[in-house]
């Protein structure tokens, strides 16, 4: 197993090792695919080993990088090719973004490693949600790098990582991006626009996505109705609970009050 990696992983400016065992790089068919849906790695364990839970706990408690690496050559290393993904996995899981990446730049060094979408797909999604456009698009060039061609997965969560920094622009410029590529935008694609552009106040863009759904999905009246309705019951549900805060502050403050007076 490769053992010479580095931890000192920076995330806005890191550019990854390239595998020196890749020999040609492959163009496979895009498969296009909705987040968390049917296309998953055919190597993922549904239960954790033994191995790979004492790598995620010792991976936690390294609290310096001299204990990390020490995990890293006495833990990591040792692990089948199955645990070391499913603790790339576990600590996706659990939202552990420094090490996650550590543990991706690691698996990436291994001799049995092959490019894979999901693993790049899962990477960005990661990474997008913590609002690091910089390392998602790191991630997004080096897929291509190694051979790969996006996806519908891998587009959708470009688009999503765009839109939470509030890079209309470029998230409208990746969805041109996937259908000049032959890649069709799913369900997830389309509502993920949809209700982000009407947020911002992008109604014009909005509605041109909502019209070209009619392109993409099976029924998209019906589509339409379940965006707008979840939609507007989530904005419901969070008025309602500013609502109820703002009584609750009310009567606290009507009750402290009354106490006040009879004392």
């Amino acid at each position: 197993m490769a053992m010479e990696f580095s931890l000192r992983f920076q995330l806005p400016q890191s550019r990854f090792h390239q595998n020196p065992q890749t020999r040609k790089p492959q163009f496979p068919k895009i498969v296009c695919g909705l987040r968390g849906g049917t296309r998953k790695p055919l190597w993922r364990s549904r239960v954790l080993s033994t191995e790979a839970i004492q790598a995620v706990q010792s991976l936690k408690l390294a609290k310096s990088p001299m204990k990390l690496e020490e995990v890293f050559r006495s833990k990591v290393s040792r692990l089948l090719k199955s645990d070391l993904l499913d603790t790339l996995a576990e600590l996706q899981r659990q939202r552990e973004l420094e090490l996650t990446l550590k543990v991706f730049e690691f698996i990436r060094k291994e001799v049995w490693y092959k490019p894979d979408l999901s693993l790049y797909s899962d990477m960005i999604m990661m990474v997008g949600k913590r609002k690091l456009i910089e390392t998602a698009e790191i991630f997004f060039s080096e897929l291509k790098d190694e051979g790969l061609e996006p996806d519908t997965r891998v587009y959708t969560e470009m688009i999503g990582a765009y839109l939470q920094v509030g890079m209309t622009e470029k998230a409208m410029e990746t969805y041109g991006l996937m259908k000049v590529s032959g890649c069709v935008p799913d369900e997830l694609t389309l509502t993920i626009l949809i209700r982000n552009l009407e947020k911002a106040g992008e109604e014009e863009l909005a509605e041109r996505v909502k019209k070209e759904s009619e392109e993409y999905v099976d029924s998209p009246r019906k589509f339409l109705a379940e965006v707008e309705k979840k939609y507007y019951q989530k904005d419901d549900r969070s008025t309602l609970f500013d609502s109820s805060q703002n009584l609750t502050k009310i009567a606290t403050l009507l009750l402290k009050n009354i106490y006040a007076t009879k004392r």
